[in-house]
């Protein structure tokens, strides 16, 4: 029972590790955003929601106190990173063929009505299109990074579940 527990609680802090790092990444965004006047995207918004609903999944997960409720919650942190990736996908198929668009007359309004648009606009309006270029950070795109993460929960999640429930 200890060696259990002792499992769910690695996959808890794995949870809570994993909402924080979602968080900085909203951050980072705004920080982008505010600081260095880079203006989101719809698809840049889309992204945000996913890293949002990742970490409120994550931190909801990771107070759960029996598997069963870990699991469900795991299960939303996944769904939520596979609409990232879709989402990110997009933007870096758009980033890698300018004349493409991410429809900004059909997508903005869709995306600006979302209830965290009316509630938080800095963060959850559009504002920019998702071909404009920005500078990369360490060789990619924040696309790419966002793509990247997004990739990177949608299989860590399932890898950990299954690496700590197959020794109980």
């Amino acid at each position: 029972m200890n060696e259990q527990l002792s499992r769910l609680n690695r996959e808890r802090r794995f949870l809570a590790l994993l909402g924080l790092i979602c968080l900085a990444l909203i951050g980072g965004a705004l920080y982008m955003q505010i600081v260095l006047g880079e203006a989101p995207c719809p698809l840049c918004i889309l992204q945000r929601y996913a890293l949002l609903l990742i970490a409120l999944f994550a931190f909801i997960g990771a107070a759960m106190p029996n598997r069963r409720g870990l699991t469900l919650f795991e299960g939303l942190v996944v769904l939520s990173a596979i609409g990232g990736i879709v989402a990110a996908g997009r933007h870096v198929y758009i980033l890698a063929n300018p004349a493409v668009s991410c429809g900004i007359d059909t997508l903005q309004p869709i995306v600006d009505d979302l209830p965290l648009a009316k509630v938080w606009p800095l963060a959850f309006q559009v504002e920019g299109f998702c071909s404009t270029p920005y500078p990369p950070l360490l060789g990619l795109s924040l696309a790419q990074w966002a793509l990247l993460a997004f990739v990177l929960t949608a299989i860590l999640v399932p890898v950990g579940i299954y690496r700590n429930r197959k020794r109980a």
